[in-house]
């Protein structure tokens, strides 16, 4: 049976409540530019990548020492075009993997901000259950305050103490 509310409107029986996920925000804030970046710097983290400039080197520097003969040699030892390319190469590939990275570290700000609003909201709905179940919300915070205490005691070795065990929650 639907409440309705003062204005006459349905009010839904449960509350709607759409989390938004990290993918769709981060998606939201990225640009073609982004996009771009992201696409160079993930082939260039690839085998192929690889394996498509050993082949070019090979070609450039056989090319230029002859193999083909003195007509074909356009940049010979110590081949100061290759250099300049590769370094020039080297410049764009290192900027496009620190835009990446920016851009990682602007998800993982997203994927914070996100987790500490579930978070949130997860407390909230946890306080008002307990207040309708009737639990001490001090005894309770205590409780949680001495697991973490015992927890973080066992993850840093100080106390080689058994794990929580639930039935004491």
């Amino acid at each position: 049976m639907k409440s309705h509310s003062a204005d006459g409107q349905p009010v839904p029986d449960r509350p709607v409540v759409r989390l938004p996920r990290e993918q769709e925000v981060f998606i939201r804030l990225r640009s073609s530019q982004d996009r771009v970046a992201d696409a160079i710097t993930a082939f260039a983290g690839t085998m192929q990548f690889v394996y498509i400039h050993a082949v070019w080197f090979l070609v450039w520097i056989a090319l230029n020492e002859g193999l083909l003969g003195k007509g074909a040699i356009f940049d010979p030892y110590p081949f100061g075009l290759l250099t300049m390319i590769v370094s020039l190469e080297a410049i764009f590939l290192s900027t496009f993997v620190m835009v990446s990275q920016n851009r990682q570290a602007q998800r993982e700000n997203v994927r914070a901000d996100l987790d500490f609003e579930n978070n949130v909201r997860s407390e909230v709905w946890s306080v008002h259950m307990g207040k309708a179940l009737g639990l001490d919300p001090e005894g309770i915070e205590k409780r949680v305050q001495e697991i973490i205490a015992q927890s973080r005691a066992n993850m840093n070795g100080a106390s080689p103490g058994a794990p929580v065990d639930p039935k004491s929650l």
